[in-house]
């Protein structure tokens, strides 16, 4: 045979298995609601008045000594409009400054926060990006006493900076009766209790660092990480999770959503101490996230207050000692839905819930 009859031959083939795959895999994600529980709303126009709070922490435990440092940012909280129509969604949130005016205490904190959750019918994905730049000591009495804290109750750290990359997905058993659209996306309306296992995989790269040592060196207790004091940490994990969702319904339109998934992994943790060592450990990374809503829902109107969180916790290299990381978003949500009497655009899979 002709060598470059075969070449293409061989590409053909690939082409078209990949094709197929994809084909199935499309077909795999499709899911036929049980419409005595799940009422569909993908293809009406979702308009939404909403109010959020994005969050991030960093926080270092000493096991041994019972006691830790609560790093927190100063983030305000956003009032803002969306909508949702099919797969495709936006929303815009604004920062008035009225609202945050007393946030001035925590010192100022820049950031960058890309959170996104995708809510497909059997599988739920998180992914975050995040920047922050500004921390304040959240527990200042535990870390300097009682004297310092009273004369200084949010200890600020302007050059404490962190970046990291979060990805969490996981497969839902029963797609057919619960919904996690419903409460976080409301272009569905859950009319049925129902609930579901919940399997996936999550992965986790973050960096902090600041101008001087994270442990700051007037604690009240010296010995407090061994007297270990670093300036950078960097984090890499791979962790496996399983967990369960749930959905009261009353009334066929009070709910009450409730979400708990756990993980356990490895991970590789670096501490960049000031003496200049750099100390090394693999270990076990322990996660968990936790998505809970409480509202009303219908075939036009939603109203409710929806939280997701998402905590890792790494083994450092100093024995009995971690650190934890934690993002998560709290959003009060009121909500119209808007039939349309045709499709503002034409596929070939309109009117089935595909996603």
């Amino acid at each position: 045979m002709n060598l470059r009859i075969l070449v293409w031959l061989v590409i053909f083939v690939t082409v078209t298995a990949q094709m197929q795959a994809q084909g199935r895999f499309w077909k795999w994600l499709k899911t036929e609601n049980d419409t005595a529980y799940i009422e569909d709303h993908t293809e009406d126009i979702t308009a939404r008045l909403y109010g959020s709070r994005k969050y991030t922490k960093f926080d270092i435990l000493d096991r041994k000594q019972k006691k830790d440092i609560l790093y927190r940012p100063n983030t305000p909280f956003n009032i803002g409009f969306g909508a949702n129509y099919r797969f495709v969604g936006l929303n815009l949130g604004f920062n008035l400054p009225f609202i945050n005016r007393h946030n001035e205490k925590y010192g100022k904190t820049k950031y960058i926060d890309l959170q996104s959750h995708i809510y497909l019918r059997k599988i739920v994905v998180d992914f975050y990006g995040q920047y922050y730049k500004g921390y304040y000591v959240a527990n200042p009495e535990e870390v300097f006493g009682k004297a310092y804290a009273k004369l200084n109750p949010y200890p600020q750290r302007p050059d404490i900076r962190n970046i990291d990359f979060g990805l969490n997905a996981q497969y839902i058993f029963n797609d057919k009766r619960f919904s996690y659209r419903a409460p976080n996306l409301q272009n569905e309306y859950q009319k049925k209790s129902a609930g579901s296992f919940l399997v996936g995989g999550e992965m986790f790269l973050g960096r902090v660092k600041g101008d001087s040592s994270l442990v700051p060196s007037n604690m009240a207790d010296t010995s407090f990480l061994r007297e270990e004091h670093y300036y950078k940490t960097g984090i890499s994990s791979l962790a496996a999770n399983v967990g369960y969702a749930y959905t009261f319904v009353v009334h066929q339109h009070f709910f009450l959503s409730l979400s708990l998934t756990a993980g356990l992994g490895g991970n590789v943790t670096s501490l960049f101490l000031e003496n200049g060592q750099v100390s090394r450990k693999v270990g076990l990374q322990f996660s968990n996230t936790v998505r809970a809503s409480l509202g009303y829902n219908s075939s036009r109107y939603f109203a409710g207050v929806h939280y997701v969180g998402m905590n890792t916790r790494s083994g450092m290299p100093i024995p009995h000692t971690y650190q934890t990381f934690g993002t998560g978003n709290f959003r009060v949500s009121l909500v119209r839905r808007f039939e349309l009497k045709k499709p503002l655009w034409k596929t070939k899979t309109a009117g089935s819930n595909a996603g």
